[in-house]
């Protein structure tokens, strides 16, 4: 078998489309168990002991007795619009980072593979925190507005537009930055864990029979699903806070936080250390297969054959 060497040559935007387009595809197919996820990590146990959704077919039904079935989709197009850029960022600044820190020879030590997944995961933030900021209040507006209801209070329509206007306005633009912090956490650390432990996977499986030495498609599927599985759960105790800090409206009763320090000190005061998994199985629902199918998409090269470019063997 010859040596192998890495391309003499990076390719930056045909990995930008691959990255947007599966970003689209992923986020579409699974969106309504992010809203479960949303709400069931937002809400807090009341003085009382209540606590509006015991589960997560509790919330599925509930929100949709309440909101119709689109709004399971409640949140679902500022997510879409900004997932293009940020889908794009990862996956595309992983593959360029795997490029750079490799040796000549196309080989990466897990190392340098975390240290690539985890600079993709940094680079993100700058479209992830607005996205998730935004998307986090029209996702959990139905659960606040059913507590207003109950309570006979007015309930105002929101819209993503109008709660961008207003943090922009209280705060210029850092505003939309809200949890940058948190987020950034999140972002790293599951970035070091899922782009190594998913290449590693991915180099294991069968190969395609064009001599491209890529895998089969639904090797890059499989993947995808583990590694996405496993770094979703590990992280989400930083998700978890990561979205309460981000919820700028409360139900009366629930408790604010000043930072991400006050976050884990109140939730595990008065909620106990379970509460950071609140989620966490919409969580894995959520990423494993959203990852899986994004990482398959990403790999088929739609981007290339779009610029009419050669489908190259990527690190």
């Amino acid at each position: 078998m010859a040596e192998q060497k890495k391309p003499a040559s990076f390719n930056v935007l045909p990995k930008i489309i691959n990255g947007g387009i599966a970003g689209i595809i992923g986020v579409t197919c699974v969106f309504p168990m992010d809203l479960v996820k949303t709400r069931l990590q937002n809400q807090q146990i009341l003085p009382n002991g209540e606590k509006m959704y015991s589960s997560i077919i509790d919330c599925f039904r509930k929100t949709i007795a309440q909101d119709g079935f689109f709004g399971m989709y409640r949140g679902s197009a500022v997510n879409i619009i900004l997932v293009t850029p940020e889908k794009a960022i990862k996956l595309a600044a992983n593959d360029y980072f795997r490029y750079h820190l490799s040796t000549p020879q196309g080989k990466l030590p897990l190392h340098m593979a975390g240290i690539a997944g985890g600079l993709a995961g940094l680079f993100q933030i700058v479209v992830t925190t607005p996205m998730e900021l935004l998307k986090i209040q029209m996702q959990d507006a139905g659960r606040i507005a059913s507590a207003d209801r109950s309570a006979g209070r007015e309930v105002h329509k929101l819209t993503a537009l109008s709660v961008a206007k207003q943090l922009v306005k209280e705060n210029g633009i850092f505003g939309l930055y809200k949890g940058v912090k948190a987020t950034g956490v999140r972002d790293v650390l599951f970035s070091v864990i899922y782009f190594p432990m998913m290449a590693t996977i991915n180099d294991a499986g069968p190969r395609k029979t064009d001599n491209s030495g890529e895998a089969v498609f639904y090797w890059s599927l499989l993947a995808g699903l583990s590694a996405g599985m496993t770094s979703a759960f590990l992280c989400t105790p930083f998700d978890v806070i990561k979205t309460r800090l981000q919820a700028i409206k409360k139900i009366e009763g629930e408790k604010e936080f000043e930072g991400f320090f006050d976050c884990v000190s109140k939730t595990m005061k008065y909620e106990g250390p379970t509460a950071f998994f609140k989620g966490g199985l919409c969580r894995i629902m959520v990423l494993a297969p959203m990852f899986g199918i994004a990482q398959m998409v990403y790999f088929t090269g739609v981007g290339e054959r779009i610029l009419g470019m050669e489908r190259k063997k990527t690190v």
